[in-house]
């Protein structure tokens, strides 16, 4: 059966009251936010010609504990609020029936960006992170399975100062996530 969150529309809060209502890392998502820039003219123009459509929703499963959200979200935020599409934040504590339908390998991890058609038929996903900072991650579970393990904590450690150090001290992350976004929309 395909996934469908129809239920879930028009349920979320905006994109502007998640970040007024953070309690949680709100400076350090407000810097991401506002050192947000296009990499390229053609990726805002792509993001700004999605304004021509009126078939698709977005929903982010998310909170504001999370550093992958405190990092990834404001550039969704930035790319999507030029793109017409209605975005809609829904905090993983208040919807995890619907974070349970999206698990990335077994577990809740989020961001978690839902694409859907107005009937609520997921079309695509993005999250928790950019690819090349998620390979550390599935290298991580593939090879340590056990999470009773002596040394499970110590590797899961190194697994996210591996992650960090993908994502890099600057900017240079966020056009990463624009493509990736650009082309999962390409193919809606």
């Amino acid at each position: 059966m395909a996934q469908n969150v129809a239920a879930k529309l028009n349920k979320g809060i905006t994109p502007q009251q998640f970040m007024d209502g953070m309690e949680k890392n709100k400076a350090e998502f407000r810097s991401w936010y506002d050192r947000f820039e296009w990499a390229n003219e053609d990726d805002r123009e792509f993001f700004e010609s999605l304004n021509n459509r009126d078939d698709l929703r977005c929903l982010i499963l998310m909170a504001e504990w999370c550093g992958d959200v405190v990092r990834n979200v404001p550039v969704v935020f930035q790319a999507l609020s030029i793109s017409g599409i209605p975005t809609e934040v829904l905090v993983i504590e208040q919807h995890l029936d619907t974070m349970d339908e999206f698990l990335t390998m077994g577990g809740r991890a989020i961001p978690i960006v839902i694409f859907a058609d107005t009937g609520g038929h997921v079309l695509g996903q993005w999250g928790p992170r950019p690819k090349h900072v998620q390979e550390a991650m599935i290298a991580f579970k593939l090879a340590n399975p056990n999470r009773d393990a002596a040394d499970y904590q110590e590797k899961l450690a190194a697994a996210r100062q591996e992650m960090g150090r993908r994502y890099g001290e600057g900017t240079d992350y966020q056009s990463v996530i624009v493509s990736e976004l650009r082309d999962l929309l390409s193919s809606l």
